[in-house]
């Protein structure tokens, strides 16, 4: 009887100090950043943290690393061969770092068994050593979010980590809310994305959306996420500034129109005209499939050019046919807006552009010394 008491003594002690390996009492979670009012800061951030009390270890790993000081560094963003990197710092100077800038910070830690946790420390370790260090940023396709699940995902051999919730929303709904404030940063985001941001939603590409995909993912019979904490709470007010609002965009097309200048007319269709061009050519010379097909460009449309330029020169049927175009082009564009989100924000410029045009139509064909072509 002793003797099996003894026996199972043993193998109890052993259980207990098999569970107290070092190697099991490593953490491993999903560390999501809150957001802020800056463009780079909009939508968030997520970082995979390590923590090892045995071994005095807890470091972050950061997929959203990048160089300002690579050469060309504004022109290489736009098109879309900035190369961020994968980097491992202390996570004391991460928290310092969000805290500093008013950001919260969730953490989610996973539910991973010991051989699952050493294999992913190794694939983080790789990502930051390895030839596959750096990586061809994509702001939906490969960004700090899809690379922490993909990595995950490899590691569990499986996409155990995907969006459950997909409805019918559009990348762009997903996106909308974010960029509440300030107006004329979301105004410039929606109208330089083209059609690839109006595709359903199929993917996790943001933070919060991980987030809220891991509260909801299981792995073997369990949910993946073991405990959840808030790491830091931001107290944090939204900055308002009193004239970033679609009234203030009103109330300049308004004078504009009340103003009823050929100079000032021609020199908004000059800018608008240029913004198209830009759309244009954006679309094509940057790799960001966001930029390809923009379809804005039927309202910030390069024909206003023509519209200002024969309606300056006096050339009768070019400005019927330029402005025949442009007003074509907005009705094209209000039915193809009807069921875009951010039609609530782009309407004051396709009412200006149809006052003026018409306006400098009826001018044109009135005036008895306009130029027969």
């Amino acid at each position: 009887m002793n003797k099996i008491y003894l026996l199972l003594l043993f193998f109890f002690v052993q259980n207990i100090l098999a569970q107290a390996s070092p190697d099991d009492a490593i953490q491993i979670s999903v560390l999501t950043v809150g957001v802020a009012d800056e463009s780079h800061s909009l939508y968030g951030h997520t970082a995979i943290r390590i923590k090892d009390d045995f071994r005095g270890i807890d470091q972050v790993y950061n997929y959203g690393m990048f160089d300002f000081r690579t050469p060309n560094f504004i022109l290489r963003f736009v098109k879309g061969d900035m190369q961020y990197f994968a980097g491992a710092y202390p996570y004391v100077d991460f928290e310092d770092n969000y805290r500093f800038e008013n950001r919260s910070i969730y953490e989610q830690t996973l539910a991973l068994s010991t051989a699952k946790k050493l294999a992913l420390i190794s694939a983080l370790e790789e990502s930051i050593t390895g030839d596959d260090k750096f990586y061809t940023y994509k702001f939906i396709d490969r960004n700090c979010t899809t690379k922490v699940v993909d990595v995950i995902n490899a590691v569990l051999q499986k996409d155990i980590i995907y969006k459950h919730d997909v409805s019918e929303l559009t990348y762009r709904d997903v996106l909308y809310p974010y960029a509440e404030q300030p107006f004329f940063q979301r105004l410039g985001i929606n109208i330089i994305f083209g059609a690839k941001v109006d595709e359903q939603a199929t993917r996790i590409f943001l933070p919060f959306d991980l987030k809220n995909n891991l509260d909801q993912t299981e792995y073997k019979d369990k949910e993946l996420v073991s405990e959840r904490k808030t790491l830091f709470e931001a107290n944090r007010v939204p900055k308002t500034v009193w004239w970033d609002s679609i009234y203030t965009l009103i109330f300049f097309l308004v004078l504009i129109v009340v103003v009823n200048k050929k100079a000032v007319t021609n020199g908004y269709f000059l800018f608008i005209g240029v913004l198209g061009i830009f759309f244009c050519v954006v679309g094509f010379y940057s790799f960001h499939k966001e930029l390809l097909w923009n379809y804005n460009v039927l309202l910030f449309n390069p024909v206003y050019l023509f519209v200002a330029y024969f309606g300056w020169q006096k050339n009768r049927t070019a400005l019927l046919w330029s402005s025949f175009i442009a007003l074509a082009s907005i009705v094209v564009y209000l039915l193809y807006m009807l069921n875009k989100i951010h039609l609530g924000i782009v309407w004051p410029f396709m009412v200006a552009n149809v006052v003026l045009v018409v306006r400098g139509l009826l001018l044109g064909v009135g005036n008895d010394q306009v130029v027969k072509s």
